[in-house]
């Protein structure tokens, strides 16, 4: 199993296609998942790309950290120091959500390591009052029992309606709450991303061509917040995916995927 020390901690990462040459889109998942959340675009790009992506850490395959929040701050930090340690510059960073929150830090705070933004389902204000209450209260269930109790309460916030009511990806849908709810102490991460601050007001500072893409039926990004990132940046282009939630990426993975290739082959990009 790959894994690299950054940042005083140990990090589980892909590193596949091409070799060191050419153009690199690095992949930095929503909070719940891990890597597999970009298995469909990888597989698609990775024979005119090199792609890298990671577990952050206190998720998927990578190392438990001790703290109570596992802070935004902390984990674009990580995202920096391991970009640094693969000999990276410029390259195409892909986010989804709490990924997304990294991207926007990257793009706005090291323009050197990026060529390019693809920001997927993700905000740039902090998580709204409204869903602190509920998600604090799923937090501590979670913390006292196990992410085991708290599955039925997973797919509805994190895919959209149209997989969810779709009988033959039933068992589809499984196995994503399944990576969802696999890891008892990400109660320390869901912290982070509850109490993370907004970077709206850094959005100037990037100069980077951004791809902004959203789910139609995301109900924990709603496509508002992504309409906002793009008027808030100088180069940016939104798609909307049908049919897609909050984890568009696996829900339509083909439409993503040609989102993101349409963006890399357009000039500038």
């Amino acid at each position: 199993m790959p894994t690299i020390d950054v940042n005083g901690t140990t990090l589980f990462y892909e590193d596949t296609g091409p070799g060191s040459t050419g153009e690199t889109i690095v992949f930095s998942h929503g909070l719940l998942w891990s890597t597999e959340l970009f298995a469909p675009q990888i597989a698609a790009l990775r024979g005119r790309y090199r792609c890298i992506a990671w577990d952050h850490r206190g998720q998927g395959k990578s190392a438990s950290d001790h703290r109570h929040t596992i802070g935004i701050e902390l984990v674009w930090q990580d995202a920096v120091a391991l970009l640094t340690a693969l000999g990276l510059r410029e390259v195409h960073f892909c986010g989804l959500s709490m990924g997304g929150f990294v991207a926007l830090r990257m793009g706005a705070r090291r323009p050197d390591l990026v060529r390019s933004l693809i920001l997927v389902e993700t905000s740039s204000d902090p998580e709204p009052l409204e869903n602190v209450g509920r998600y604090r209260t799923l937090t501590r269930v979670v913390r006292l029992l196990g992410p085991g109790v708290v599955r039925s309460r997973v797919g509805p916030i994190m895919l959209g309606r149209s997989i969810l009511a779709d009988p033959s990806r039933r068992e589809q849908v499984a196995r994503f709450v399944d990576v969802m709810s696999g890891r008892r102490d990400i109660w320390r991460a869901v912290n982070g991303v509850i109490d993370r601050a907004g970077i709206h007001d850094e959005l100037a500072r990037i100069s980077a061509p951004a791809l902004v893409v959203v789910g139609e039926e995301d109900v924990a990004t709603v496509p508002a917040k992504a309409e906002k990132i793009a008027a808030g940046l100088a180069r940016a282009h939104l798609v909307r995916i049908p049919r897609a939630g909050h984890s568009s990426t696996v829900e339509e993975p083909a439409a993503v995927t040609g989102a993101i290739e349409a963006f890399l082959a357009a000039p500038g990009a």
